[in-house]
């Protein structure tokens, strides 16, 4: 028997159709606009294997008059909602009759937006479900042959559904649940048998698209890297996930839907996959390997070790520089030059920097000020009326900041925003809490990375979701191993095993020791997840108490104050 090359095998096929429970719902409503318009019925059959499990249907208090035009097309009055329940009521309620379950509606971004819109007002999480959506799914499995149009009346007709449209919700849902069902024959000779295939299907596929999905046959169903290769071994896009044969089968079956990417997808000629320990390991692996290949279908490759730094200048009388490479003693790192440069003009201001570029002579008498102020022609804030022995503190004050041990700078700034506002200058006052903001989410960004790449050895273990650990030997901000221990494994053996083999870091310059940001980054986020441990570590784990440590409460306000201006 000869079996065609995009079979799938038994192992992927997912949920089948015949196991998987859709809830069929419609809506009725005061008008097409979620939000300002309110429901006004809603109805729904859960159905699995063909057979009905239960059904739901209520009318609701949309809270507003009910247009007389929707009266006319639907029947539904002011009068007949008037003892209805609220959406307040009726909504926790549909969410647990449709728990778990497929939504499938005719028009479904229509009705589940106005689910989502309740949600999103009376506080409720909207839970994601998998959505199917029934006209895009009949002009994806009949022609205009079949049928001249793809309204629910039609399709309904086209197929003998045992109910007749009419515009109420719980009618409208079992034709629904007809045209469904009849749907779902038709797909079984296209080779659609499981929920995951349904959903791949929907999605407009190019049949050259679709003859790739053997490129994902050999990878395995573990956690890693892979890498997307052109004609010419060139390697196209590098991405990460949990499970490598089923992530990359997406991009030939049609979930993939961004055009940059299915262009990608068409120049491909081989799929590379890196397995990895756990996620970690693969996070860290995709930045590298976005660094060294820079790929030109990844967004994230065009500079992505990019950082931008404060440095104090080596002068008698320094100011603060931004630069692109970290040395010792540098406040970063920012993504942008802009972002470097406010936090920049911030800190001056506040430790009482000069800003001007002109040099300073170090044997300038005590209270001269400098050369361009005696000339008329300074254009810097303290035009002149500051002497270079002014200038001394406020390095100190800086250089103490950078190092976590002392604050003064940021009271200073904070000490001025409080000034505007007392003498009402509440846009200026604004305008300095903002750039304040930056400041200090900089100074505590850096602290956190800084305090982490400082330490020569660190092994971290997680637990996994099976009884086992996931371990990880980071040297100086850098992933030198990891490895697992599974259900059951001694986890110590394995610990000692990572660390003898673990990859050898040197440490750089700068306050991350060479360590590329990002990296230092992903691995702080996954060390101080819940349920991480540290197994040992060369020297304690601290980060500074004073610099940005104690102003947490000032930036929560801070951004409240900022969401309820932007919400006016």
């Amino acid at each position: 028997m000869r079996v065609q090359s995009d079979q799938l095998a038994f192992d992927e096929l997912g949920t089948p159709l015949r196991d998987t429970t859709f809830v069929v719902f419609d809506l009725e409503t005061t008008g097409t606009r979620p939000g300002p318009d309110g429901i006004t019925e809603i109805g729904a059959v859960k159905v699995r294997g063909g057979e009905v499990l239960g059904e739901f249907a209520t009318l609701v208090d949309p809270g507003m008059p009910i247009p007389p035009q929707i009266v006319a097309l639907t029947g539904i009055t002011g009068a007949m909602v008037h003892d209805a329940p609220p959406i307040t009521r009726v909504l926790p309620a549909f969410l647990e009759f449709a728990a778990g379950a497929v939504l499938v509606a005719h028009n479904a971004p229509f009705d589940t937006g106005f689910l989502r819109a309740a949600c999103h007002e009376y506080g409720y999480p909207w839970p994601k479900p998998a959505v199917v959506c029934t006209v895009r799914l009949a002009r994806r499995v009949l022609t205009r042959q079949d049928t001249p149009s793809y309204r629910l009346s039609a399709l309904a007709a086209l197929f003998g559904a045992s109910a007749t449209p009419n515009h109420r919700a719980l009618t409208d849902a079992r034709a629904t649940v007809d045209v469904l069902h009849a749907l779902l024959e038709r797909l079984g000779p296209l080779g659609v048998h499981s929920l995951e295939e349904l959903l791949d299907y929907l999605p407009e596929v190019t049949p050259a698209q679709r003859s790739k999905r053997g490129l994902a046959a050999h990878l395995p169903e573990r956690p890693g890297v892979y890498l997307f290769r052109g004609p010419s071994e060139e390697v196209l896009y590098v991405g990460t996930t949990g499970n490598l044969r089923r992530r990359v089968r997406q991009y030939f079956t049609g979930s993939e839907s961004r055009g940059r990417i299915r262009e990608m997808v068409a120049l491909a000629q081989r799929v590379d996959g890196i397995e990895c320990a756990h996620s970690l390991e693969a996070q860290v692996r995709e930045l590298r390997l976005l660094a060294a290949h820079r790929p030109a279908y990844n967004r994230r490759s065009k500079n992505p070790h990019a950082s931008w730094w404060i440095t104090l200048t080596e002068e008698a009388f320094p100011r603060l520089s931004v630069i692109r490479t970290p040395r010792d003693g540098t406040l970063g790192p920012f993504r942008s030059q802009a972002a470097a440069k406010l936090a920049a003009d911030v800190l001056a201001g506040a430790a009482g920097l000069r800003t001007c570029t002109q040099r300073i002579s170090p044997r300038a008498p005590s209270g001269r000020p400098c050369a361009l102020a005696e000339l008329g022609r300074c254009g810097a804030p303290c035009a002149g009326r500051q002497s270079v022995v002014d200038y001394a503190p406020g390095a100190l004050a800086v250089t103490e900041l950078i190092e976590g041990r002392s604050a003064a700078p940021l009271d200073s700034a904070l000490s001025q925003l409080d000034a505007l506002s007392a003498a009402r200058h509440f846009e200026r006052a604004a305008r300095r809490r903002d750039e304040l903001a930056v400041l200090v989410h900089a100074v505590g960004r850096a602290h956190r990375l800084s305090s982490l790449a400082a330490i020569p050895e660190l092994v971290a273990a997680s637990p996994d979701s099976a009884g086992g650990w996931e371990f990880a030997v980071v040297r100086h901000g850098r992933l030198a191993s990891a490895g697992v221990a599974r259900r059951g494994v001694p986890p110590m053996p394995v610990v000692e095993a990572l660390v003898a083999a673990a990859e050898t870091v040197e440490p750089g310059p700068g306050p991350l020791r060479g360590a590329p940001a990002e990296e230092v980054g992903i691995l702080r986020r996954w060390l101080t997840r819940p349920g991480v441990r540290l197994v040992r570590t060369a020297r304690p784990w601290a980060e500074p108490a004073v610099g940005a440590g104690g102003w947490n409460g000032w930036l929560e306000r801070a951004e409240t104050a900022v969401a309820l201006e932007n919400a006016r």
